[in-house]
């Protein structure tokens, strides 16, 4: 059976991990250290830890999230994303506080 190609991830409408939490990851995940994440997008923490750009803010958004959070958004370098956005779970206790803060329903599961 085909999936319906009309209808989307539930993720592709929210992006409130996105714009909820501090992203740090190792220095050797950027691109300059031979890892994926743009280097550009990144802020150095210590000599062994980056940050996302624009994750640290009182209202974090990340550099990367592209759209409007409960709207339509994407990873602008999904492909590329540090570890931590690749270890998030749509759905878990995360998932759900983000979406709760930016005032959206739980995850449609």
């Amino acid at each position: 059976m085909e999936s319906d190609p009309n209808s989307l991830h539930p993720c592709l409408s929210c992006g409130a991990c996105c714009a909820g939490f501090r992203v740090d990851f190792a220095v050797q995940e950027r691109s300059d250290q031979g890892g994926c994440v743009p280097e550009g997008l990144t802020v150095e923490v210590t000599s062994t830890i980056s940050r996302m750009r624009g994750t640290d803010h009182a209202l974090p958004r990340c550099a990367a999230l592209t759209g409007v959070v409960g709207k339509h958004a994407a990873c602008g370098i999904y492909e590329w994303r540090p570890s931590p956005c690749r270890e998030f779970a749509a759905g878990s206790e995360a998932c759900e506080r983000a979406r709760l803060r930016r005032g959206l329903a739980p995850y449609p599961w």
